[in-house]
């Protein structure tokens, strides 16, 4: 019989590559969003066969019991929850719609989850920013020092699910990934951002001039380290998900001009720093590999070009999209 995975925020870039992945495992998947389905250009589950697939619109804000009572009745042997207000720098404008969504929702879903017989694991895609700024490598032990609005709802959510695991022995564990990037992501995100106004002439605004230090990771690994997580995972333990290649953000965006051809000061105007940026997330992966077996088999010069090629065939529909965050309560 297939493996049967629910998944929150279908509709996001994790999310939706989380639905190719396991539909390509020959999992039956259940998709749950607030907004109706996008553009099929931003989910990859839709550039295949995705015969077993069932997308669900429903808001976890407003409606949990919706939420929850579809996932109940769709019997899964996973649920994996990708839904969050996910920006950083945002979260300071209006941070009680990040508490709202990321923690208070949060904690009525797991609430209401505890009662489905058939969940074998709760997978949370948490963040490394509720590490906040850090030197040298970080493991999965490093204390919660949260630093804006999203990394503490962040660290609330996963505070709560381990009070529940260890109350109630809620079967949950945690993926922290590093900065995830690869073809279908939103376009406001650094790599595509940079990839589409090198394409189209505009100038990309570089916070701080790019000097934060990051370890990109391409979608395609982090997707299967989340199929491993819930397949493989230890209830109660988190997993980083993260390459040994650390770099700036700056060096990521000269790597872009070069790879089309452009100057870099021609492309880029250096902005003021954001409130609340850490420094540096260098994220220790050990536990991912010998615990999971997962190794990260793609580069972020493999996301790059992946990303490239992704934009330039569908330039003409892409161009004209929003290429700027527009926030949802």
């Amino acid at each position: 019989m297939p493996e049967r995975f629910a998944v929150i925020g279908s509709n996001s870039f994790s999310g939706a590559s989380f639905v190719a992945g396991a539909l390509r495992s020959g999992a039956d998947v259940l998709g749950v969003s607030r907004s109706p389905e996008p553009d099929a250009v931003f989910l990859p589950y839709k550039w295949g066969n995705h015969d077993r697939f069932t997308f669900r619109a429903l808001d976890l804000n407003r409606d949990p019991d919706g939420v929850a009572d579809a996932i109940r009745r769709f019997e899964p042997d996973y649920v994996v929850n990708f839904a969050a207000q996910g920006m950083v720098a945002q979260s300071w404008q209006n941070p009680e719609h990040w508490y709202r969504t990321n923690t208070v929702a949060m904690a009525q879903l797991h609430h209401r989850l505890r009662s489905v017989p058939t969940m074998k694991k709760f997978v949370q895609a948490s963040t490394p920013e509720v590490y906040g700024s850090t030197a040298g490598l970080v493991t999965e032990d490093t204390p919660f020092r949260p630093s804006t609005p999203y990394a503490i709802s962040k660290a609330a959510c996963d505070m709560n699910l381990l009070a529940y695991h260890k109350a109630f022995g809620f079967p949950c564990v945690f993926t922290r990934s590093a900065n995830v990037c690869g073809p279908a992501q939103a376009l406001y995100r650094i790599i595509p951002k940079t990839i589409l106004c090198v394409l189209t002439g505009q100038k990309l605004k570089l916070d701080g001039g790019g000097v934060s230090v990051r370890s990109f990771i391409h979608i395609d690994d982090v997707t299967d380290g989340t199929l491993k997580a819930a397949r493989d995972g230890t209830p109660g333990e988190a997993y980083h998900l993260a390459t040994d290649r650390n770099q700036t953000i700056r060096e990521v965006v000269e790597s872009i001009c070069r790879r089309l051809g452009a100057n870099f000061s021609d492309c880029v105007e250096v902005g003021p720093e954001r409130i609340g940026k850490d420094a540096a997330y260098l994220l220790d992966a050990t536990n991912a590999k010998t615990q999971l077996g997962w190794t990260p088999t793609r580069t972020v010069d493999d996301a790059v070009a992946d990303t490239a090629d992704w934009l330039t065939a569908n330039l003409a529909k892409l161009r004209d999209m929003p290429a700027d965050y527009v926030h949802k309560e």
